[in-house]
This record gives C-alpha cells, structure tokens and sequence, in this order.
C-alpha cells in the first residue's frame, strides 16, 4: 500500500492480524482482549458518569471485551452492570474466561451481572449515566435480530454517552454498510487500528469519536490493510517549481463546459486549477458566452467554441478538441448543462481526448448507464460523482449508492476503467481495487461549486504529473483541508462559498498535517 495512506481494515485483514500475533509472536489473546477492555473502560471513565454504567454485552469476543470494561470500571469504583443478551452458557473461549472474572469480582461486591430479556431491556437501561455497547464486533455483517436489534433500538434511545467496543453494532467494519439497525456511538475505540467501517457512510454516522487503542499487537503485521485513510504526505508528491519552469512546464489545464445560467462552474474550475499549481488554464466554452468569462478571469486563457446557443453543441466538438490538443491534463462537464446537444458533444470528443481527463457534473451525466462508453478512453480518466451522478452512471437509485457507497464505487470503477471519486463527508477513491478514503471533516464543503472546485484541482496535479490515483487522493484531501481553512478564517462554516475554498487552496496543498 502507498506510504501516503494510513492503513484502514476489514473484518478478513484484522481476523488475520489476530491470529498472526497469537500463533506466530506468541501473545496471549487474553492478553490482548484485556488491553483492548481496559482501553474501553478508560474511554468510559472521560465522561465522569455519575451514575451506574451499563456494559450490553454479546457472546463472542466483543462481549468479553465489554466484560473486561466492565471489571476494569468496577475495579475503579463506577456503579457497574454487565447485561448479556445471551444465555451465559453460549459463552466460550477468553469470553467466557472473562466472565468468571467479572463473576468473581460480583463477589467482592463491585459488580452486577446478569442475563435479561429483551422486553426488559429498555427499562433496565433508563437510568444508566453511561453505556458500554459491546454486542457485535468487526466480524458482523447483516442485520441485527431479536435480542440484540432490541439492545440497539434500547441503547439508542437512552440520550447518555455511549462507548462502542471496536465498532459500532450493526456496522459492517469492511464496507460501512448498515443492514438494519446499528448503534449510535458517543465514541469508538478500535483495536489497533481503525476500520473501513468507521470512516465509509452510513456506519461514518455511527462512529462518534473515533478512538485507535493500540493493545499489544506486534507492529507490521504481515496482512496487508484493505484500505487507507489519505495522510497529509500525498501532498508531497506533487514536482515543485523550479528556476527553469515556465507556465507551459508547469501543466496545463483545459476546462470544457459552461452553459447560459451555468457559466460560474467552468469559472471555478479554472481558477481553482491555477491556485493548484497549473501554469497555464484555458476555458472551452460556447462561443455566445465567451465574454462573460474573459471578464471574470483575467488570468485564464478562453476559446469561443461555435455552434450552439448559449451552451455547447456537436458543432463545437472541434473548437473543443482543439483547446485540448496541448493541455497536460483537462476537464469536461462543469456547466455543460443536459441539452441534447451538449450530451451530444461530450459523447463525441470523449474518446478523442488524448490528455488525462476529469469527467464531471453533466460530463457525466452524458453517459449514464453506459459506463463502458468512458472505459474505451485511451488515456486516464477520473471520475468525480456525487451519489446522484453515480447511481444515473450504474443505473442504479441514488438510494443504492447511499446505502453501498463502497461496492458501488468500486464498481463504477471497474465498469469505466477509470478512478472514482465518491464525493462526500467521507469521500473515497477508487480504481476498483485500491481504496482510499478521506478521513478529514469539512462541513464547509456543502454548498455549491465546491465539486467544480475540487475537479480544477484534481486536473492541476494530473498536468503536474501526478497519476491518476494519487492526483485525486491529493486533491481530495488538498480540497477538504481548503474548506477548514476558509471555515476558519469566516469563523463559520456556514458562511463559506467556494471562492473562499478556491482562496484557501494554497492551505489545503502544504503537505504539512499542523495546518489541520
């Protein structure tokens, strides 16, 4: 995996990291199931409850990583009590060992454990000042029944800080998908390291605070992580300016799009690439509108391109074939608009693009449910959908993308031959089989023309040199850092629009993490 990420799970990758450092280095697994409660209950113990806490346990190793939690807060004077959801007998392995030593601290009279039954849960959980949900683990997939989806519909109505024991249940820790119903974490302590699950939507949502609690495991393991979380130095990659470069040197961008009422995109696209880096930025928009643009960017180079009215045309495809013939890297959509002439256009040059190439807005929309017409490109292509656009690109409900965000962007990927971008609070590229994500929250980012923003500078890097994988990976997580900053300068998050991002793009590139 590249150095720039920060490795990320799934329940295969961490079952064989387990068994790597019991079998092979010899550490105890009640060794690590105890780090790994003990590291719960200190979690636990930061909110100061004053009042009983309560430890919803199920019978694998998750349980009895809440029973260690449970013992360790016991130990340290909480008002504890241990509710299994499931028969003490069904219990096995460092579990039910844990449970004779929460059994033998009941004896000491620190510690309450018991079995309930599910119509009696709601009520023994109302008065808790804090809860511990230890009832599935990174193993679970699906969706939770009887007694546990019951725990997870009691624990979330509680209202009181809520402790998850490595992964929220009811999250897929491999994919983020919820089948059902899934706990609502205050915080999550992953063992180790952190999951898929934690950072990809709807288990994102799930997570709280997320909390990587090493717990005795060897370092580098041999499994390698499924995913990665994008780290700060991926900004380090992209070639600096030299005594000898020139605007030409330096990566040239073209932009393709624009349509009357829709002229801004291709503008903030276009500034956003040379705030990137890009030496050299030209606009191919529709000939009628030209104007508009050479009087809003004086620094961006544009070309009438003939043929439609107030938005590109079949008529156009060689002015716009021609704009690119020297650009380093390019983009095609922001604006164009839905006219039947532009989806024209942008089926017809697609393929005759021979620069690396970002696909965007109603770029996209131009093939949908025809990924494959994308994968006959022969040059690279990035692909930068909202949920929306990918699921009109797979023919699918944007509702299914939502739900499957991981899968579905792997599979539009694959489908295209081409580098997803899942646009998002977890943003998460793709070229079908590696998978980054974006770790870095940015509320800022929700609002209009901040996609175009992102697709400027993803273009940057591609004509900087960068490959396709790397140069959207940097440019996602150059664009999230762009939108704290300018949150920050506002003192708002709310007051941000995408010219602040665009000015606040020289922030987001330093490769250096203090600025987050």
């Amino acid at each position: 995996m590249e150095a720039w990420l920060e490795p990320l799970y799934d329940a295969e990758g961490m079952r064989a990291v387990d068994r790597w450092a019991i079998e092979e280095r010899g550490v105890q697994s009640l060794e690590l199931m105890e780090a790994a409660g003990r590291a719960v209950a200190e979690a636990v113990a930061g909110f100061s409850p004053e009042g009983p806490v309560r430890v919803v346990c199920g019978k694998g190793n998750n349980g009895g990583d809440g029973l260690v939690a449970a013992r360790h807060l016991a130990e340290t004077g909480y008002e504890v009590e241990t509710l299994l959801l499931w028969p003490a007998a069904e219990l096995s392995g460092d579990a039910a060992t844990n449970l004779e030593r929460c059994e033998a601290a009941r004896q000491g009279g620190g510690l309450v454990v018991g079995p309930v039954d599910a119509g009696d849960l709601a009520a023994r959980l109302a008065d808790s000042a804090a809860i511990v949900d230890a009832i599935f683990g990174t193993g679970f997939s699906g969706e939770p029944r009887g007694a546990a989806a019951a725990a997870i519909d009691a624990i979330n109505r509680c209202g009181v800080p809520v402790v998850a024991c490595d992964i929220a249940s009811g999250v897929d820790a491999s994919s983020g998908e919820v089948g059902g119903a899934a706990v609502e974490a205050t915080t999550t302590v992953s063992f180790h390291a952190a999951k898929v699950g934690h950072l990809v939507a709807p288990g994102k949502s799930c997570t709280g605070e997320l909390r990587v609690a090493p717990i005795g495991i060897p370092a580098d393991p041999p499994p390698a992580p499924a995913a990665g979380a994008i780290g700060p130095s991926v900004l380090a990659l992209a070639p600096r300016r030299g005594p000898h470069s020139t605007k030409f040197s330096s990566g040239q961008v073209t932009i393709a799009g624009g349509s009357r009422g829709l002229t801004g995109a291709v503008q903030m696209a276009s500034q956003a690439a040379i705030r990137a880096g890009a030496g050299y930025a030209t606009v191919a928009v529709p000939a009628d509108l030209e104007a508009t643009f050479e009087q809003g960017q004086p620094e961006v180079m544009s070309v009438g391109c003939p043929g439609g009215d107030g938005c590109l045309a079949p008529a156009s495809a060689r002015a716009v074939l021609g704009s690119f013939e020297r650009a380093a890297a390019g983009v095609l959509g922001p604006g164009l608009g839905r006219d039947p002439g532009s989806v024209e256009l942008a089926r017809e040059v697609l393929a005759r693009i021979e620069a690396p190439l970002v696909l965007d807005a109603d770029g996209l929309n131009a093939f949908a449910g025809e990924p494959e017409r994308i994968a006959a490109r022969g040059s690279a292509t990035v692909l930068t959908p909202h949920a929306g656009e990918l699921g009109r690109l797979l023919d699918r409900p944007s509702e299914h993308v939502s739900a499957h965000r991981l899968s579905a962007a792997r599979e539009a990927a694959r489908a295209a031959d081409a580098v997803v971008v899942l646009k998002g609070d977890d943003t998460i590229v793709t070229d079908g089989e590696r998978v980054a994500v974006n770790a870095l929250a940015a509320p800022a980012l929700a609002t209009a023309g901040t996609g175009d923003v992102l697709s400027g500078v993803t273009a940057a890097l591609l004509a900087r040199g960068l490959g396709p994988f790397a140069a959207a990976c940097a440019a996602v997580l150059a664009h999230a850092r762009a939108g704290r900053d300018a949150a920050v300068r506002l003192r708002s998050a709310e007051a941000v629009i995408a010219t602040d991002v665009i000015a606040s793009i020289p922030v987001g590139m330093l490769p250096d993490p203090r600025v987050e």
